[in-house]
């Protein structure tokens, strides 16, 4: 019979082969790919092995299990660490796949991919964005458990862990996130911070020499450390410590080396480039590894990683059971978390909509509008959550008798995000990619500046987030030039899968929030006014309606035949175009007005459509709009004009402001008059 040493020192050697199968399968990868990051996998696979062979509750035949703990790799150059896992644990991942590591058309991208590679939680690469996202994970978490969980019913109840780097430390969105973590309370979040003195450029101490623990526990944090991170012991009493820890999110510092094992360990040379063959000869040797095969996979390391498939089945297979006594006791609820969690719409969500806003009703600003709506939507869709950056007095956004989500009541819908618009942006998508809650953020459209990098991924994942932007233009008038956007409606615009929608009224401003719902397939960016704009009588008008296809004939003087000019608005310059389309009218000249809320919803109709709203064969054609010009040439072609800004604007009351600007009915007339006198220079799109 073994003794226990005996036993012990078996294990021990086990897990030891474990962990350099996941280190050199990321060597063989990188190395393969004559491209890639084999630094941080060489030493943080301890830590990881650790979580992922112990801790972590994951069913790698079902990778998006609803009540499985959430992982994250905030530095995604280190994609290679993640893959070997994968792999390793019996996800649909190959060695082949692991063979094909950065090349085209393989689930083994450069940097992890939401979609792409069967048990990535998020895209991740820019760094502070995976961190940040962990927060809007373990937010909803935290929010799902209040709302569904019952007495005797544990049904949401997982932890979000993730490995944070150096370089995530420095990025200002950490800090914000961090900070509202530790303010929120959000005990179930648990992090590993790689911390190995090293970045690209050399070492940390040359641009980062903060006391991170300190930091850390000064936003309310639990900080445990620093520890070996090559001491499984250790890593594994941590993470039962911040387990323990139900008031305050855990930060566990694990001092490790970049590359261990290969020659150049501890220096910037192995941050970001193969190790060479004779680097990995050399780290081979050293740890003891096979030289040959490359990518080796001893069987007695995969037959025990592979027990995840068994762990999660059976985990999965109790919580179905734990499930289906709770559908029992609790249908309602159990269907609702069960719809949100698909991501559907309850029935009969949007009844209504259209007749929000009467025909008689008076001007209002399009923020107004979706304040109202906002509020009405909330009532029939529970999952419907979200928040402002310390404006939704301004942005119309409270939603009214829903609470504050915070430390003291974790079922408000309100969420507080505070004065850190690039955090609000990852969070948000955070929670989207969790599961069950349909999020928003909201702030001034000039502001989305900060945002840009969380968006951008949320269009690159294809999530459901709802971004609300209000005070769209010069319109929002004295604040001046540094609160009035100019270049960011057309910057918007330019994010691929970004749905931009800016309507033009209140009826518009219903029917924006009824696409962005809608949309299942990438994020919406709703663009409203925080001036009045006349709501537009749809008893006399098409209905708003038309925004569900991006653009539509809102007015014209001759239908029965073909226009000699097309005046083109967004938003609130959609009146000014519509003033001018009456002014030509007036001189007898046949005038289509278009409303065009959104650049992308009309550019997926039909050419049929788009060419029925827009003739080819009518080139005069002039676009309103209180932004930069460029891009409108996209609409109005080489032929056309647009009538909008061509500087920053200033700080004057609004009617002031367009004045000056020149952006005015007779501006926008004149302009068109002049097309209709000069002579054809180009093609129209």
């Amino acid at each position: 019979m073994q003794t226990d040493e005996a036993v012990l020192n078996r294990e021990a050697l086990l897990d030891e082969k474990c962990i350099n199968t996941i280190r050199f399968l990321a060597v063989d990868m990188v190395q393969n790919a004559k491209s890639g990051h084999p630094g941080t996998p060489m030493g943080a696979a301890t830590m990881a092995y650790v979580l992922w062979d112990r801790f972590l509750k994951y069913h790698p035949r079902n990778p998006t299990w609803a009540d499985r703990d959430r992982f994250i790799l905030s530095p995604g150059h280190a994609s290679a660490l993640l893959y070997s896992l994968l792999y390793l644990t019996g996800y649909d991942l190959s060695l082949d796949d692991l063979k094909q590591f950065r090349q085209w058309g393989s689930k083994t991208p450069g940097h992890p991919e939401y979609h792409v590679t069967p048990g990535v939680e998020t895209t991740t690469g820019p760094l502070g964005q995976g961190f940040t996202n962990g927060v809007g994970m373990a937010l909803a978490e935290r929010w799902l458990a209040t709302h569904y969980n019952r007495p005797g019913h544990d049904i949401i109840n997982h932890y979000t862990y993730a490995i944070v780097s150096d370089g995530d430390m420095q990025e200002g969105v950490t800090s914000e996130a961090a900070s509202l973590a530790g303010t929120l309370r959000l005990g179930k979040l648990i992090y590993l911070y790689d911390d190995n003195d090293v970045q690209l450029s050399g070492p940390t101490n040359v641009a980062f020499s903060e006391n991170v623990a300190r930091r850390f526990d000064a936003y309310g944090w639990q900080v445990i450390g620093p520890l070996n991170g090559f001491d499984e012991h250790a890593i594994d009493a941590a993470i039962k410590e911040a387990q323990a820890e139900t008031e305050r999110p855990s930060l566990i510092i694990c001092k490790t080396v970049i590359g261990y094992g290969s020659p150049a360990q501890a220096t910037a040379k192995v941050h970001g480039e193969p190790l060479g063959e004779a680097g990995v000869r050399a780290a081979k040797e050293t740890l003891g590894w096979p030289l040959e095969p490359t990518f080796y996979v001893p069987d007695d390391a995969l037959a025990h990683m592979r027990k995840a498939v068994e762990r999660g089945s059976e985990v999965e297979e109790d919580w179905n059971r734990r499930f289906e006594a709770y559908r029992r006791d609790n249908p309602t609820e159990a269907g609702e978390l069960q719809a949100g969690l698909r991501g559907e719409l309850p029935a009969g969500w949007d009844e209504g909509l259209e007749d929000f806003f009467p025909p008689d009703s008076k001007p209002m600003a399009t923020r107004n509008a979706s304040g109202e709506v906002l509020n009405a939507l909330v009532k029939r869709i529970h999952a419907l959550t979200g928040g402002s950056a310390d404006v939704s007095p301004s942005t119309k956004t409270t939603l009214v008798g829903y609470g504050d989500f915070g430390w003291q009541d974790y079922c408000g819908h309100n969420i507080h995000f505070g004065v850190r618009e690039h955090a609000m942006g990852a969070i948000v998508g955070g929670m989207a990619l969790h599961g069950g809650m349909i999020p928003y953020a909201a702030t001034f459209l000039t502001f989305s500046d900060y945002m840009r990098p969380p968006m951008r991924l949320a269009a690159l994942m294809g999530i459901r987030v709802i971004y609300l932007f209000t005070h769209d233009s010069i319109g929002m008038g004295q604040d001046g030039p540094t609160h009035q956007p100019i270049e960011q409606l057309m910057s918007l615009r330019t994010i691929p899968h970004l749905t931009v929608i800016r309507p033009a009224d209140a009826t518009e401003a219903a029917e924006a929030w009824r696409a962005a719902l809608l949309n299942n397939d990438g994020p919406t960016a709703l663009v409203m006014t925080r001036q009045n704009v006349p709501v537009l009588d749809r008893t006399v008008y098409p209905s708003a309606a038309g925004l569900q296809r991006g653009g539509y004939i809102l007015w014209e003087n001759a239908v029965t035949a073909e226009p000699q000019v097309i005046l083109v608005g967004t938003g609130s310059e959609v009146h000014i175009a519509l003033e001018a389309g009456k002014q030509l009218a007036a001189e007898g000249i046949h005038v289509r007005v278009i409303s065009l809320p959104s650049w992308e919803l009309f550019d997926r109709q039909p050419a049929d459509y788009r060419e029925r709203i827009f003739p080819p064969h009518v080139r005069a054609r002039v676009a309103v709009e209180a932004g930069i010009t460029l891009g409108w040439e996209h609409y109005v072609g080489l032929d056309g004009a647009v009538v909008g800004m061509h500087g920053f604007g200033a700080s004057a009351p609004a009617e002031v402001l367009y004045e000056q600007f020149g952006i005015t009915a007779e501006h926008v007339a004149q302009e068109a008059k002049g097309l209709l006198q000069r002579e054809p220079r180009g093609k129209t799109p």
